[in-house]
């Protein structure tokens, strides 16, 4: 019966029927035995303490037990709460009256209920005592600083002649003796000549009658007779106002006396209006506090005693300077603790020191290919078998791979040292090893093979003296990798300025070692390296086995490898010659690495371009323009007090700030530094259409954004002579010169090669003009 012959015959109303509740039949007693038992005792237990003559039901009693789970105390307390108080509330009626009263809102509130005996008894402060305060002792004796004032007033007053003052002096004191405090209960603006209500018209301290005025009526009498606010008036005429009376004055204090003077005995007329009080002061008042105070003329006396011997001191010293000589002094003057090295150096001739050393030549080579065409295998092998690395240690890295499913990554580990790289199985950073054979010293550094880390790539060939170009001799590896990484590497160090390459076929062990296989891709790898720019005289091919170790250091023993007599990996590198050394240039450094050390807060590491520096010398860090020392240097992980160009040298710096130094600066000499440059002109070799884009921007480990302006000229790959002038585009293969804007100065200088990039694709690389 197919689906929607079954959907046709559901029977949905029995379904219906069954979600109604048909069928079900609720039981007279859901209780089991135990619940019915419990609740039998409980509904006993509510009962008795609710009392018999209680109206609650016995079912309203069973609710509560069933809904506080047979909790005997909160089933009373809902029971009481919901049926017993609620109807005793309901019970109490409040009589209706047609005046609500506030008093009696809170008559059932037990804390209002409070006896007349223990009810508090508010007392009145007493007032504070009028006129002006502090200064005035019990004795009546003035204090020193009364003293000292009222000496420095009859000064004053004496010098200036002002005998005409009493009057202001009175009207002042007046003010002062109107500030009095008033009765708590008083109102906030009612004035202090008003008597309070407490007391009675006999009590009052007025000696004629007075009636009270407002104080709206004072201010306004004052605004007119002031005319600061004409447009205000009173509410009746200023001649309406009622006379009032002078308040009762307090004799004056000896400190009051000193600073106003005495006071005058005649009447002083009667005050309509109030001004605010300390607006106009008397010129005693500011006088008295105009001169300087006794600690200011100690402290003023004391600094001009010490000036003077700081002067004295100064002169004294000029004078002998002068009998030194003037230039000496003007030296001295100009000298700055910067431009003075900290460290100590050795001043030595660095160039005669290396040519007297004659030891072993330095040389720098990178290990490029595809990703996974065993070009850590290749090298762990190479320094297991120079036995630069000890089989102990080959044994504990496989032993910790086959933990984790990689056991054939073992040799691959003596470079891979950063987990992230152990455990993806792929070189993210340059990886940098050193050993040595008979004639030369040579330093590893092996590159990573994946598209997205091509920027380290270049910052490691940019390095290199000559390449190791790994490929893959698989079945389908080496296809794949002619369309990846092997073309685009290849272009990248012929960019960079390499020209000798040896070409390492690894694992030729899986195809038995098939001579035709090894021909067929020296053929392929000849034809596109040619086409590059590489001479085929520079390009040797070597047929190699990474994890057996064949053709390495030592020749193949196997029959199947026998058709091969050509030389060594080791040997086809002993017999590599390095570019030739720019000693006689500036200093010129690279920064690979910034780190912290016990020896210095600052310490970098690079290979020198050009030049040579020693311990001591002063160095520039660029595009900061921060000037640092050289505290000491490590070569080979071994002290020394000197370097020259071609080597890789640790360096630790002092008097520097940590944060002007990042990873890709110019390490230069202060005299001649190298320039920062926004904007810069190169001549490119196209292995992409260029247009005006954006681009990266790399040389060695500086890594900055660009913006490709303009394309002025499209220039012959042989003679360089204009073909055309600004061109739309350059197409592949091309050579052109086009100009470069950055968005922040970048220190370059004419002569260095750059590559640009976008898009993840290198699109360009040439050299600054």
């Amino acid at each position: 019966m197919s689906r929607h012959q079954a959907y046709r015959n559901y029977d949905y109303e029995n379904d219906l029927d069954e979600y109604e509740g048909e069928g079900f039949e609720d039981d007279d007693d859901e209780l089991s035995p135990e619940d019915r038992a419990q609740m039998d005792a409980g509904t006993a237990q509510v009962r008795a303490a609710l009392g018999e003559s209680s109206k609650i039901t016995t079912q309203q009693i069973q609710e509560a037990l069933w809904h506080y789970y047979y909790d005997v105390d909160k089933s009373v307390t809902y029971l009481i709460s919901k049926f017993i108080a609620s109807s005793n509330k309901k019970k109490l009626g409040r009589p209706c009256t047609s005046r609500v009263s506030f008093a009696g809102f809170f008559d059932d509130m037990p804390w209002l209920n409070i006896p007349k005996e223990r009810e508090t008894i508010f007392a009145e402060p007493p007032r504070v005592r009028g006129g002006l305060r502090g200064g005035a002792s019990n004795t009546g004796k003035p204090s020193k600083l009364q003293a000292l004032a009222a000496s420095r007033a009859s000064r004053k007053k004496k010098a200036d002649g002002q005998i005409s003052g009493d009057k202001v002096v009175y009207e002042a004191t007046q003010r002062l003796n109107d500030l009095s405090t008033s009765s708590p209960r008083q109102p906030e603006l009612v004035k202090e000549n008003v008597p309070p209500p407490s007391m009675s018209s006999k009590e009052a301290p007025c000696s004629t009658g007075t009636s009270t005025t407002n104080t709206s009526q004072l201010f306004g009498s004052k605004r007119l007779d002031t005319g600061s606010q004409p447009n205000i008036t009173t509410d009746r005429p200023v001649d309406s106002l009622t006379p009032i009376t002078a308040p009762p004055v307090a004799a004056p204090s000896p400190f009051a006396q000193a600073l106003l003077g005495p006071a005058d005995s005649s009447t002083a007329p009667v005050q309509k209006t109030f001004p605010f009080p300390y607006l106009s002061l008397t010129s005693s008042v500011a006088d008295a506090f105009s001169a300087p105070s006794p600690d200011d003329v100690v402290l003023a006396a004391q600094s001009q005693a010490s000036n003077k011997k700081l002067a004295a001191s100064t002169s004294k010293k000029k004078t002998e300077s002068r009998g030194k000589g003037e230039d000496a002094a003007d030296g001295l003057n100009n000298l700055k603790i910067h431009d003075a090295p900290l460290p100590k150096s050795k001043n030595l001739k660095v160039l005669d020191e290396f040519e007297k050393t004659k030891g072993k030549k330095s040389a720098s080579f990178v290990v490029v290919g595809h990703v996974d065409a065993g070009k850590s295998t290749l090298m762990g092998r190479l320094l297991l078998d120079l036995d630069v690395i000890d089989q102990r240690t080959i044994q504990k890295y496989r032993k910790e791979a086959e933990s984790i499913g990689k056991s054939s990554f073992a040799l691959a580990w003596v470079l891979d040292q950063r987990t992230e790289e152990r455990s993806r199985g792929v070189t993210i950073d340059i990886a940098t090893n050193k050993f040595e054979t008979e004639q030369t010293s040579f330093t590893i550094l092996d590159a990573p093979g994946h598209r997205d880390f091509i920027p380290n790539m270049i910052a490691g060939a940019s390095q290199a003296d000559f390449a190791i170009l790994v490929v893959d001799a698989t079945t389908g590896a080496f296809e794949a990798g002619l369309k990846g990484q092997t073309r685009e590497h290849s272009l990248l160090i012929r960019s960079m300025g390499v020209s000798r390459v040896i070409v390492a076929i690894n694992k030729l062990d899986t195809v038995g070692w098939s001579q035709a296989r090894f021909d067929e891709i020296s053929q392929q790898v000849s034809g596109f390296m040619s086409a590059t720019g590489f001479q085929l005289k520079n390009i040797s091919f070597v047929p190699v086995s990474g994890l057996h170790g064949d053709n390495i250091v030592k020749r193949s023993t196997d029959a199947a490898a026998s058709w091969y007599d050509g030389k060594t990996l080791i040997e086809e590198l002993e017999s590599s010659e390095p570019m030739a050394r720019a000693l006689q240039k500036p200093l010129r450094l690279t920064i690979s690495e910034v780190y912290r050390t016990a020896q210095s807060p600052l310490t970098v590491s690079g290979r020198i371009d050009a030049g040579s520096l020693q311990v001591g010398d002063a160095l520039l860090i660029q595009p900061s323009g921060e000037k640092a020392y050289v505290k000491s240097l490590e070569l080979d992980q071994e002290p020394v007090d000197w370097a020259v160009a071609g080597q890789n040298v640790v360096i630790h710096l002092s008097n520097i700030d940590p944060i002007h130094v990042r990873v890709g600066d110019i390490v230069c000499d202060t005299k001649e530094p190298v320039t920062c440059l926004d904007t810069f002109t190169v001549k490119v070799l196209a292995f992409d259409i260029l247009m005006p884009m954006q681009v990266d921007v790399h040389r060695g480990r500086l890594h900055a954004a660009g913006q490709i302006l303009e394309i002025p000229a499209l220039l012959d790959k042989v003679k360089g002579t204009v073909l055309k002038k600004k061109p739309k585009i350059v197409k592949p293969a091309s050579v052109a010169r086009v100009v470069v804007k950055m968005g922040a100065k970048v220190p370059l200088e004419a002569g260095q090669r750059v590559v640009l990039r976008s898009g993840g694709e290198t699109v360009a690389a040439g050299l600054l003009e």
